[in-house]
Parts: C-alpha cells; sequence; structure tokens
C-alpha cells in the first residue's frame, strides 16, 4: 500500500457491471483492488481477479469470521471492515492474510492497532479531512492509517502529505451513473489521473512499525 498508494474499492449492484469497472481501473494503473461483500457474486469476482496475478485483491465489508475465511479461499490477500472487530482480526491472523479495520476516533484506531491490525481505515471521512488525521498521527505517530471515504482528486495529495499509509478510491474513482452506463474510458481515465496524482507526493520510506 505505502508503493502502490492507491486502491480501488468497488461498491455495486451489478457482477458484470462491477467486473468490466474494476478491469478499467486495472488499465488505468491500480493495482490494489477491493470489492465488497455486499457486491453480487463478489466472491467469483475476487477469484477472477486474483486468478490474472496483476492485482492484489482484497474483500471489504466483512463483518463476520465466516465472510473472512470464504473470502480468503477465494483468492482475497486482505480484508477490510467498516469497524474494529477483534473475532474478525484474529482470524484474519489465522488465515495469514492482512486486515483493515475501519475507525473514526483515535481510541478505535488504537484498538484496532492493537488488536493485531497493521493498518486501519479512516471512516467515515472526519470533518477535519486531512487536518484531522495530521492531528491523530502527532501523538500516534505508528499507525498506518488509510482514508477511504471522502478522498476525491481535490484532496488526495493532502491527505498523503498528513501522513496516511495510502488511500482507498470509492466514487472518486467509480461514478455511480459511470459504472451503470458502462462508461468504461471514464473510469479509465480517472484512475490513471488518481493514481498520477498519488505518486506526484514526495515521500521516503516507509516508517518503522512500533
Amino acid at each position: 500500500m505505502w508503493r502502490e498508494r492507491v486502491s480501488a474499492i468497488l461498491r455495486t449492484d451489478s457482477h458484470e457491471r462491477g467486473a468490466a469497472a474494476m478491469e478499467a481501473a486495472v488499465r488505468g494503473g491500480i493495482r490494489i483492488v477491493e470489492f465488497t461483500l455486499t457486491t453480487p457474486g463478489a466472491l467469483e469476482l475476487i477469484a477472477r481477479f486474483a486468478r490474472s496475478g496483476d492485482t492484489i485483491v482484497g474483500a471489504g465489508t466483512v463483518l463476520q469470521q465466516e465472510e473472512a475465511r470464504a473470502a480468503v479461499e477465494a483468492g482475497a490477500r486482505f480484508l477490510v471492515s467498516p469497524v474494529v472487530d477483534e473475532a474478525v482480526i484474529e482470524q484474519a491472523g489465522r488465515l495469514g492474510v492482512a486486515v483493515i479495520p475501519g475507525a473514526h476516533t483515535p481510541t478505535e484506531m488504537l484498538r484496532a492497532h492493537r488488536a493485531g491490525a497493521p493498518l486501519v481505515k479512516l471512516f467515515p471521512a472526519p470533518a477535519g479531512g486531512p487536518a484531522y488525521l495530521r492531528a491523530c498521527l502527532g501523538p500516534l505517530p505508528f499507525l498506518r492509517i488509510v482514508p477511504t471515504n471522502g478522498v476525491d482528486e481535490t484532496n488526495l495529495g493532502a491527505w498523503l502529505d498528513a501522513g496516511a499509509w495510502g488511500v482507498g478510491l470509492v466514487t472518486s474513482l467509480f461514478d455511480p451513473e459511470d459504472v451503470r452506463a458502462g462508461r468504461l474510458d471514464r473510469i479509465e481515465e480517472r484512475a490513471r489521473r488518481l493514481k498520477s496524482i498519488a505518486m506526484s507526493v514526495e515521500r521516503g520510506e516507509p516508517p518503522r512499525a512500533d
């Protein structure tokens, strides 16, 4: 995540449109992709993209241990949840994959870190934006925080400058109207543009973990 800087997060109501949209994002240069389990046929999509070998594939909206196991069996290499659930974090450890639980407050972030989560998803978007992230990292510099909700072209660079380990791209990449209409060229171009913005931010080697 530190190297690639961005991940594509897809939540849609159509299996085929979802596959086409994610393929467009990959053509645009995205290498870390996430299918939420609320997407129809999400496990099949995970398996399909895992077989290609071109991407690191994860499962999102993982709320149960059984969902975690099914996702990993399908080929997921990381699991994402909107909440901190120690049982899911422990299950990810047993399965040998990374887990990124969702947290909003510093207390929740530290709880996730101490439970064994290598990364923490900042969710939902804080009112303070990148300034909020910077404030959290002040006393907790060892946290590896990945904002998702609220990241777009206008603030992506600012999030990385504030110390984000990486960012997740949702509707700023997969505009719902473009996905529904099959405007894949727009998604591909948006992916290319967002990846370019992310890679233009100067930063050195990743900070050491606590």
